[in-house]
């Protein structure tokens, strides 16, 4: 559908991680209006009937993944399945009954409880500021191959997190390594092979008045491990947040703490 330029210009003050959504929105009200062109009066009626009747919208949480999974060269893995998991549990959880329950006044999109999942350390999906963030992980494992010295590791990462020196197999900064596994795609010899895979998970970010980036529990997890974090995370939540407060705001230190040694990974 063509767009003026005054309503280009108002859609592109929309966040450019929700202004496709937003953009498909507006067309398709104006589209049932009978309308064949978007003007401002337009996207200035879609934002009134957004606000007007957000309370109506909100289901508790949100969640999401990659925004074009398929298409993506930087893709670890396909987190399809694990997202569906995640949904349903955020389902039974029953979270807009929680807020319901605990929100005065009518309940906004900023009152639900917020999950993501990337599918590579690149994070589009934003998960850094999410309530939980999830990634997709795999671990270079060093094999007994020797390696050719071609620097094709080195040349694939883009952390620095690769070295050869003088020495006869590639050195890994595991302070630096992203876990997002080009090394191992680039290497010719097989030096570098898959290792550990699964995901990563960061807890209590958010946007707002006083952002805060999620912090990393340590470890790789599995999806069965993940869905028990989340589990725990929820039952966290609806214990201690009332009148929307969100998860970063109960998550303080010793909690945080208390969940890094509860999931801390078997040594």
């Amino acid at each position: 559908m063509e767009w003026t330029e005054e309503a280009e210009a108002a859609i592109r003050k929309v966040p450019f991680f929700v202004r496709a959504k937003v953009r498909a929105r507006v067309e398709a009200e104006a589209a049932a209006a009978g309308h064949h062109q978007v003007t401002l009066q337009e996207v200035e009626d879609s934002r009134r009937r957004f606000v007007s009747g957000m309370s109506r919208e909100v289901k508790g949480y949100q969640v999401d993944g990659c925004f074009a999974a398929g298409g993506c060269p930087n893709r670890i893995g396909d987190g399809s399945r694990l997202l569906a998991r995640i949904e349903a549990v955020l389902q039974e959880a029953d979270l807009l009954s929680f807020l319901k329950s605990t929100v005065d006044g009518p309940l906004k999109f900023h009152h639900e409880f917020r999950v993501s999942l990337a599918e590579c350390p690149n994070s589009c999906s934003q998960v850094q500021i999410k309530d939980i963030g999830i990634l997709a992980a795999s671990t270079p494992r060093i094999t007994d191959i020797p390696c050719s010295g071609c620097g094709a590791c080195v040349e694939a990462c883009p952390d620095d997190a690769i070295r050869l020196d003088d020495s006869p197999s590639p050195r890994i900064d595991s302070s630096l390594c992203m876990r997002c596994g080009r090394c191992i795609a680039a290497c010719p010899t097989g030096t570098l092979a898959q290792g550990e895979t699964g995901y990563r998970i960061q807890l209590g970010g958010k946007l707002g008045r006083h952002p805060r980036l999620a912090r990393e529990l340590p470890g790789i997890y599995s999806e069965d491990q993940i869905i028990e974090i989340v589990r725990t995370c929820l039952a966290l939540y609806k214990e201690k947040s009332r009148g929307g407060r969100r998860f970063a705001d109960v998550l303080d230190d010793a909690t945080f703490e208390g969940l890094a040694r509860r999931f801390a990974p078997a040594t």
